[in-house]
């Protein structure tokens, strides 16, 4: 007993652990007195129960075996579904640990297949197959082109485009349909047959074009532009004749006295600057204009009203009111004292000197810009903010023309000196060259990067100006359709551009910087810088003898420049 209270565990043992202790694993508390040890006496064991082992290390315990696999009946049964998916792995799984000699227990005889067996084989087929024509699908040469993917989709019988179909879309389409052709052996017959068809009626369009003549589409146009148009190219021809004659002379007389005395006289200009006072209102000028003689001088302002100034005296002569809005251009007849202002209120005005009205033109959807004569003072051109330009009767006040081109509002017209052409150019940073005996549109210049508000002929017949509001002036050369100069005019945009209409001698450019300025007709240089505005500087026009040049300016004044040196007095406009 007293050997139980000291070991009490060893009643206590399980059947798993042994019964026996080593001596050396026995503990020893030296902290109590030592007492002497009674004997031990071992327990009494009963037969019936078996001696145990001594206590052996904890073995691993290896992975238990897989559960035998169960029976499956032969009677198919439906795959079972569990969240939403399909569970055909058992199955798939299980047959294939069978091989094809093998059967299944309970099955009377041969190998079988469940429903989930035979959906999962079908899948893999059908994504095999896909990925089959996929592949023979790329190898494929399938057209770029939009038309001609709609041109093969509707030689293959196939709609040539879907509800929200894009063109990529459209291709990828066709591509799998020759695929799936191809596959199925039809494909090179089927642009067999096509190929034959084309080829019929290629050959009918061919004898069908022997027997009609195909002309290109036209707009037809109205009896009175018909007849502008011939008059037009009879009144071209004499003047470009005597234009080639004078050019003609020229070459032969280089020095001819009058051009070199002129050409000497501007080089040494001396500027006449005229300080305008009060114009009646307190609106700023956007236009300026010579009459043919050169006695007069036309300007508008922001009010709407024009005036009429006697030449070189700049006395008032008459005011032309009748425009509802602004005025925003200005400009005299080539050929008589009558002049024609454009306006905001969309409508353009023939006026004659004594301030009456002689026609009104109406027609364009938005505000006007520029306008300008033609050489022989029968048609008058506008432009619009509404893209278009248009081409008037002076006499019956008919619209002849309304042409199109631009993708924006176009600012800027002008006319060859020859009549045979027309200029403009528009916000779309485009200056077009139109053909007036033809109606056609001759050439496209581009090289501004923004918008362009001036455009001029040189009277040399073959150069062009331009200048807008990249601050630049390009010299267009007709004959070799390109630019020849780039001029860096002014550190603002370039408001107005006009060459000197006798000979081209020289060439002034107005802009926002304050100033304008003056550039040889020959190799471009600089020559002058007329400066004494103290605002913007909106517009320019050059006398017909090319002695005067005036500007016009949001300072509310008007300056005249003269080139001859003798003429420096100031004079006040009242």
């Amino acid at each position: 007993m007293a050997a139980e209270e000291e070991n009490p565990a060893l009643s206590n043992l399980p059947e798993e652990s042994s019964a026996v202790v080593p001596d050396d694993e026995l503990m020893i508390d030296n902290s109590s007195p030592i007492q002497p040890t009674p004997p031990i006496i071992p327990p009494v064991i009963p037969s019936s129960i078996p001696v145990l082992p001594s206590i052996a290390p904890i073995p691993i315990v290896p992975p238990r075996p897989l559960a035998p696999l169960p029976i499956r009946p032969p009677a198919t049964r439906p795959p079972g579904v569990q969240n939403g998916e399909m569970r055909t792995s058992d199955s798939d799984s299980d047959q294939e640990e069978l091989s094809p000699t093998e059967t299944t227990p309970g099955s009377t005889g041969g190998y079988e297949i469940s429903e989930a067996s035979r959906l999962v084989r079908e899948r893999q087929q059908k994504a095999m197959q896909e990925f089959m024509m996929k592949k023979r699908a790329a190898a494929l040469a399938v057209p770029t082109n939009d038309m001609a993917v709609r041109t093969r989709l509707r030689r293959l019988g196939e709609p040539i485009t879907l509800f929200g179909e894009r063109e990529m879309e459209r291709r990828d389409r066709l591509r799998m349909l020759m695929a799936k052709l191809d596959s199925e052996g039809q494909l090179e017959k089927l642009m067999k047959v096509h190929e034959e068809e084309e080829a019929a009626s290629t050959a009918a369009a061919e004898d069908a074009e022997e027997e009609f003549v195909q002309y290109p589409f036209y707009t037809e146009g109205s009896k009175e532009l018909l007849d502008a148009r011939i008059d037009i190219a009879k009144y071209s021809i004499s003047k470009a004749a005597l234009r080639l004659q004078r050019a003609r002379r020229k070459r032969d007389d280089p020095d001819e006295d009058e051009d070199a005395e002129f050409d000497w006289t501007l080089n040494q200009a001396e500027s006449l600057s005229l300080n305008c006072s009060e114009l009646g209102d307190d609106r700023p000028l956007s236009g300026c204009s010579f009459s043919c003689d050169g006695e007069m001088l036309a300007t508008c302002s922001l009010s709407g009203v024009a005036k009429i100034w006697s030449v070189p005296q700049v006395t008032k002569v008459s005011n032309l009111k009748g425009h509802m809005e602004r005025a925003t251009d200005v400009a005299f007849s080539p050929v008589h004292n009558h002049l024609a202002t454009a306006s905001a209120d969309r409508t353009a005005r023939l006026w004659n000197t004594d301030g009456s009205l002689l026609m009104k033109f109406e027609g364009h959807l938005d505000r006007l810009a520029r306008i300008a004569f033609h050489p022989s003072g029968k048609y008058l051109g506008t432009t619009s903010f509404d893209k278009t330009w248009r081409l008037w009767d002076i006499d019956s006040g008919v619209e002849l023309l309304l042409q199109e081109g631009h993708s924006r509002s176009i600012y800027g017209i002008a006319f060859h000196h020859d009549g045979s052409l027309a200029a403009s150019c528009g916000l779309d940073a485009l200056a077009r060259v139109w053909d007036l005996r033809t109606g056609r549109s001759i050439m496209a210049l581009e090289g501004h990067v923004k918008p362009l508000l001036g455009i001029s002929f040189s009277p040399n017949g073959y150069h062009l100006a331009t200048g807008g509001e990249d601050n630049t002036c390009r010299i267009w050369d007709l004959r070799k359709k390109k630019s020849l100069y780039v001029i860096p005019a002014h550190s603002n945009l370039v408001s107005q551009v006009k060459f000197e209409p006798q000979e081209g001698y020289y060439l002034v450019t107005s802009s926002y910087d304050m100033t304008a300025k003056v550039w040889s007709g020959r190799d471009f240089k600089h020559v002058k810088t007329l400066s004494a505005h103290e605002a913007k500087v909106t517009s320019l026009d050059i006398s017909a003898d090319g002695r005067l040049i005036a500007t016009v300016s949001h300072d509310r004044t008007i300056k005249l420049w003269s080139s001859r040196s003798n003429e420096k007095d100031a004079m006040e406009v009242e």
